[in-house]
């Protein structure tokens, strides 16, 4: 079995019986996607396992080693550098949260940005297709409800990956989901430490 097989069956195993937030919609699709938009930008094998396995030690419980010992150091780091550390009331620490993944990938490999990338690609196109469906009300099934803070973080993400990954059609998508999503919201700016 190939690396990206076993990585699939183990993040459908472990994101089993999981929905996409305010949906009906499978969890597991989601890596699916951010992997298929990775394969876009890379052929390497660990970059496309650790972006099917993105989401599985934040919202499956499965640790570092676990993943080492099965899929390499190197999957397991880059897995790492995808997760929000839990903690307190998910409202409450959402910008610090935010704030920490948005270092993670200034401070990131090309490996990471492309998995960074690739993950909120994934998130914008649902973002986008929801915001059509239900407009402002969509920002009330997140922990975070306010959308200037979402546009921020999205806004932020974009300009650290613009960089390396802003020639790429996966980074342009990006851009224009954004655009649209937050049009109304003034670039430039800052969540105050309050959020």
């Amino acid at each position: 079995m190939t690396l990206v097989s076993d990585a699939m069956l183990f993040a459908a195993r472990a994101h089993d019986g999981m929905l996409r937030k305010g949906t009906g919609i499978p969890y597991i699709l989601h890596p699916g996607e951010v992997a298929a938009i990775a394969a876009t930008l890379t052929d390497d094998q660990e970059i496309l396992a650790a972006a099917l396995l993105h989401d599985v030690m934040e919202d499956c419980g499965v640790g570092e080693k676990e993943l080492a010992e099965r899929f390499g150091s190197r999957v397991a780091q880059l897995v790492r550098s995808e997760t929000q550390e839990r903690g307190g009331d998910p409202g409450e620490t959402w910008l610090s949260r935010k704030q920490g993944a948005v270092m993670r990938i200034a401070q990131g490999d090309r490996a990471v940005k492309i998995i960074a990338l690739s993950d909120k690609l994934s998130n914008m196109r649902a973002i986008h297709r929801d915001y059509d469906r239900h407009g402002e009300r969509l920002f009330f099934r997140f922990h975070q409800h306010d959308k200037a803070l979402h546009a921020w973080y999205y806004r932020s993400i974009a300009a650290l990956l613009e960089g390396e990954l802003g020639n790429t059609d996966a980074w342009c998508e990006l851009s224009e989901h954004i655009a649209y999503v937050f049009a109304d919201v003034p670039s430039g700016m800052q969540p105050s430490d309050e959020a």
